[in-house]
């Protein structure tokens, strides 16, 4: 302590060394001699003759008072200006004596706690690098599992600190987050158990680090808000370090986590826009809204899988090099193969084609499939994940047909009913209409293509730019079929067979027809199908109608002359249909590290 004292004084004594100077020369500029051509001064009891003659001699020489008056500014300040100076010395002499007092007490209280033996040192700090040291098979809890039932329970926790919050030295709030499940965990100072170290240590550990918890279940006495296990709190007992930060968050969860629609507040939080969610996708995704939108992502895969699965289906696995293009030169990326070139698919068409002649019967198929569009909308990607199926058909196309709107049905419902928890966390953020199909007797909506247009002509739309239906038309005629129908999902059948690949069957009736199919929801197309050709010399002509040379597809032609059954299927955008599901706005929210004709990482 004598030391900090010295200290206080030395500080406080090069404080007024420095003001003293100023206030010295202040005072002798006070005194300085009467400058040339200044009377010298009288003392009060020279008579009035002298005072007299003082009068006449100034006003013989009116400049010697601007003399007087510019000596005095030469000689220093006024005396109300030394004042100031006094006082402003005076207050800088105080405030260094209570910063150096300060100072004194923060080092002295630091040199105390770090004396003070820490009592539970050997419950907290960060753990020695993961190497799989050892396996004492301690089981952990899962944060989802918890509730008041587990009352009293000690458990161990692995999780992410999501915030915290500390209550002066003695008490720290931790969120504890697993994926999107979050609980909130009590880190108190309690006699020979935490200690003050403890808490002031677990209050700087950055929120996202990564942490394990052991501690008791405690049943909260009040629903707590800020967590979606609200009827517990965990007492945390033991806190280690296992994984934490070495740079700052681009972003707080908390602000990538707000409503879409929630107006911004300057101070309060930041909008995080899609490029730097983008950007930092690895954090991005961390969210619980982003959690709950890829386990439905997760969802609608497996509801495709085991609908298809139940129906008689097996799932294939098609090469996506192929030594031509499926549909046009112009939309496929060409890649270096060898001494020749290659293509990257553009969906698995001609293996499911081949596979039918190779007498699978029903196939389907979920992997990415290839687009080289320069497509900068909400609802492009350059490289998506397709799901595919193709199956023969016995005696109309409508077949297939009924078999896709079963299965949309059938993952709408699961959707619905297994994953509501995961939809009512998406749509905090993302806000919109439950999604509708109809699914009552009447069955899905379906529309010509003829009455698709006939729609949107009754609603002000020029027939004449109507020979196809283009985005903008898409989604009118969502919005129509809405208000007139109420639903969000239908279909439109007989496309024109020029606006569809060299591989559709044309309609028996009308040539300019097709066989085919869109299926749409919110007024979006989400799956593309048709009966497909079949016999090997049609195939062929309809090929070179559309620009394709059947010699270049000699391979996919050979199955067809080894005799095939007439077929159709369809293909799906996974991306899309969860867009469109759950009205995210941005088919990119959908992918996990998206690809566009800007993005390539992450």
């Amino acid at each position: 302590m004598p030391e900090i004292v010295e200290k206080v004084k030395d500080k406080v004594k090069h404080v007024v060394d420095a003001v003293k100077p100023n206030k010295d020369k202040d005072e002798a500029g006070g005194q300085s001699a009467p400058q040339e051509g200044e009377q010298a001064v009288t003392s009060p009891t020279d008579g009035t003759s002298q005072k007299a003659e003082a009068i006449e001699e100034k006003k013989a020489n009116p400049s010697d008072k601007n003399q007087s008056d510019q000596g005095a500014d030469k000689d220093g300040p006024s005396k109300s200006a030394l004042k100031k100076q006094a006082k402003e010395a005076e207050k800088a002499k105080k405030k260094a004596e209570q910063a150096a007092r300060r100072e004194a007490e923060e080092q002295a209280k630091a040199k105390a706690e770090a004396e003070e033996p820490d009592c539970a040192a050997e419950r907290y700090g960060k753990l020695p690098l993961h190497q799989s040291q050892s396996r004492p098979n301690r089981k952990r809890a899962d944060i989802s599992t918890l509730s008041a039932q587990n009352d009293g329970d000690h458990v161990l926790i692995r999780a992410r600190i999501q915030t915290s919050r500390a209550q002066g030295s003695k008490m720290v709030f931790l969120n504890l987050r697993q994926r999107q499940d979050t609980v909130q965990a009590l880190l108190q100072v309690t006699d020979n158990t935490v200690s003050k170290q403890m808490v002031k240590w677990a209050a700087g550990l950055q929120d996202e680090s990564i942490v394990l918890v052991f501690g008791t279940v405690t049943k909260s006495p009040e629903p707590i808000k800020s967590a979606t296990v609200d009827d517990i709190e965990i007492h945390i007992g033991e806190l280690w370090l296992i994984a934490g930060l070495e740079d700052r968050l681009p972003f707080s969860l908390d602000d990538a986590s707000r409503s879409e629609t929630a107006p911004e507040i300057e101070g309060q939080f930041s909008r995080v826009l899609l490029d730097t969610r983008l950007n930092n996708r690895i954090v991005d995704l961390r969210t619980q809204t982003n959690q709950a939108i890829f386990k439905l992502q997760h969802a609608i895969g497996d509801l495709f899988r085991e609908y298809l699965n139940g129906n008689g289906f097996i799932e294939i696995h098609s090469p996506k090099l192929q030594g031509a293009a499926t549909e046009s030169g112009a939309s496929v990326f060409k890649v270096g193969y060898f001494k020749g070139s290659a293509f990257l698919a553009q969906s698995p068409q001609l293996a499911k084609q081949m596979a039918i002649a190779a007498d699978f019967e029903r196939v389907y198929e979920i992997g990415p499939v290839f687009r080289a569009e320069d497509s900068n909308t909400h609802r492009h990607l350059t490289e998506f994940i397709g799901l595919d199926l193709e199956m023969v058909i016995e005696e109309h196309y409508h077949e297939v047909r009924e078999l896709l709107d079963g299965m949309f049905k059938t993952i709408f419902r699961g959707l619905r009913e297994k994953y509501a928890k995961e939809i009512a966390v998406v749509g905090r953020q993302f806000e919109a209409e439950e999604f509708k199909w109809r699914e009552g007797e009447e069955g899905t909506l379906t529309l010509t293509f003829k009455q698709a247009v006939d729609l949107l002509v009754e609603d002000g739309v020029s027939r004449e730019i109507l020979d196809d239906i283009n985005t903008e038309n898409e989604r009118r005629l969502g919005r129509l079929v809405k208000a007139k129908y109420d639903t969000d999902y239908f279909i439109i059948d007989k496309f024109p067979l020029e606006l569809r690949p060299f591989y559709t069957m044309p309609d028996p009736e009308d040539p300019t027809l097709s066989n085919s199919y869109d299926f749409f929801m919110r007024g979006e197309e989400i799956l593309s199908g048709a009966q497909r050709i079949h016999d090997p010399v049609f195939l062929a002509e309809q090929m070179r109608a559309k620009g394709v040379d059947p010699d270049s597809m000699k391979g996919y032609l050979d199955g067809f002359r080894m005799g095939c059954p007439p077929h159709g299927g369809g293909g799906i955008g996974l991306e899309r249909v969860l867009m469109l599901f759950l009205k995210l706005n941005n088919i990119r929210r959908a992918s996990l590290f998206p690809r566009d004709p800007k993005r390539l990482e992450p």
